[in-house]
């Protein structure tokens, strides 16, 4: 089944309820938007974009990327979906990698792209092209997609230090989308979905459930995040949910208290990405009320490995709470759990090992890369890198993650990527990089360098070839590595000096 009949239905049973918003101004209604992605579709199709072939989005959050995703799965197309905030190089290689034959993009992105070079078509939602595709005669009807066909490309980045491609069917969507109503949250026509975060991860994986219900997509006039507009926002629509990442929801935190503001209109708030300390929770908790839910998943599980429901992350009765509050709940329904060891065999109860998971949401492979897929795939487990501790409830406490893994403000940075980067300057003869914890940001990235380079022009050098978020955000000039007996950075010796400093 193609995910974009769940649109064609709404419009179907309720074109005039409410549908797009940018800011508190109404883009259009169910009818409009089902219509422009359906001209979208027509358009694609006319300029040879056949069911399976490949079309990327590189945008920054607005109303119009929704009618463009919709519109590339109307037409049978996959959905490419690039992080605004890379930078143009990265773009660059996920277009190649995915065999992309159309990229759209923001007005303000279309430099970058282009300045990496490449021969992806580039089509700027600001162009009149673009209008015209709106203009465009509707197809009648998405083009039918059998549950296992590709829907959408999610590029991850990976321990190699290139990004991998999870595949993610139609079939994915339907069960996170199914199980979002049993494990996470409800929702129904009279709420609306806020964009704060980037659409092209987790917060637009939740865009198809809130189109079968019929709500309101709601994207910020600022196109980012902003906690004041948020607010704002919330209190004139209502009954608001929001995917946050746990730095956002800090952030919200420290602003709603020193504005004087309750977050009126908030009505969920789920939040991942990243750990969420035990004391910002509370204190989160403690002043907009039982508005918040966890979840914890992965690009290859996306949204769909477990859930702490709004009235356990409340609870302060059950004597387990504060374990449970630090953990990231139990499995969602769509999905079986394990404990494992490194080739894949279960543990006891209570013993900690690699998170295993099975199901519908699971990925079939990564994106013409069968090793990796080999790797993460054993006999229809997803060994997911990170360890965990299962208790007899079935509540998951994550006890480390993929060591070498840095989350900062809800992003993945694989050090290797960043340490493949600044190994290109001739002056750098060895360089480790870790993570720092951050009060705002949950970690930063520091890099240990042995060589002579200096920390200007491996900040030019970085920038230049890496998204900012990805950055150092420290240098430390070391005369060489600590290693162990095989020659293998000890980053465990290099977190221990970073605290020391």
């Amino acid at each position: 089944m193609n995910i974009a009949q769940w649109l064609h239905r709404q419009a179907q049973s309720d074109g005039a309820r409410s549908a797009l918003f940018l800011g508190q101004e109404q883009v259009a209604d169910y009818q409009g938007f089902d219509q422009r992605a359906a001209a979208l579709a027509n358009w694609l199709q006319t300029r040879g974009i056949a069911p399976g072939d490949r079309v990327a989005l590189f945008m920054a959050n607005c109303p119009d990327y929704l009618i463009t995703l919709f519109g590339i799965w109307y037409a049978g197309a996959v959905a490419v979906p690039i992080n605004a905030k890379l930078h143009g190089r990265e773009a660059h290689f996920i277009l190649q990698d995915s065999g992309a034959k159309l990229v759209f993009v923001s007005p303000g992105l279309r430099g970058s792209l282009e300045a990496a070079g490449g021969e992806t078509p580039v089509v700027s939602i600001a162009d009149a092209e673009f209008s015209e595709a709106m203009a465009a005669i509707p197809v009648a009807a998405p083009m039918l997609r059998d549950p296992q066909d590709l829907a959408w490309l999610f590029y991850t980045s990976g321990t190699t230090g290139q990004p991998k491609g999870v595949q993610i069917t139609h079939r994915m969507l339907i069960a996170v989308s199914l199980s979002y109503f049993s494990d996470v949250d409800q929702a129904t026509g009279a709420d609306q979905i806020l964009y704060a975060a980037p659409m092209s991860h987790g917060a637009g994986l939740y865009a198809m459930l809130h189109v079968l219900v019929g709500a309101a997509h709601v994207c910020p006039a600022s196109g980012g995040f902003d906690e004041m507009e948020i607010f704002d926002l919330a209190q004139n629509f209502g009954s608001v949910q929001i995917f946050a990442a746990p730095t956002m929801v800090t952030r919200m935190t420290a602003v709603a208290k020193a504005e004087g503001r309750c977050g009126a209109g908030l009505r969920s708030v789920i939040y991942a990405g990243g750990p969420m300390y035990l004391a910002d929770i509370i204190e989160a908790e403690a002043h907009f009320g039982p508005i918040f839910i966890q979840i914890y998943g992965q690009g290859e599980c996306p949204m769909g490995i477990t859930a702490l429901k709004r009235e356990e992350v409340c609870d302060r009765s059950h004597p387990d709470w504060k374990s449970r509050l630090t953990g990231v709940g139990r499995a969602q329904s769509g999905v079986a759990l394990r404990i494992g060891d490194a080739r894949g065999n279960p543990l006891p109860m209570g013993e900690m090992g690699e998170i295993m998971v099975r199901g519908d949401a699971v990925m079939p492979g990564y994106w013409n890369n069968p090793k990796a897929s080999a790797e993460a795939l054993k006999d229809g487990w997803l060994m997911t890198g990170d360890m965990g501790v299962l208790d007899a409830a079935g509540y998951l406490t994550l006890q480390d993650r993929s060591k070498d893994l840095i989350i900062s403000g809800g992003s993945n940075i694989y050090p290797r990527e960043v340490e493949e980067v600044l190994l290109i300057h001739p002056q750098v003869q060895e360089v480790s990089v870790v993570g720092r914890p951050h009060a705002d940001w949950g970690e930063e990235v520091v890099a240990f360098v042995v060589g002579a380079a200096t920390e200007q022009e491996l900040d030019a050098l970085c920038r230049d070839q890496i998204a900012r978020f990805k950055c150092p955000k420290a240098y430390v000039f070391v005369p060489d590595l600590p290693k162990n007996n095989y020659g293998k950075v000890l980053k465990t010796e290099l977190r221990r000096q970073l605290a020391e400093i």
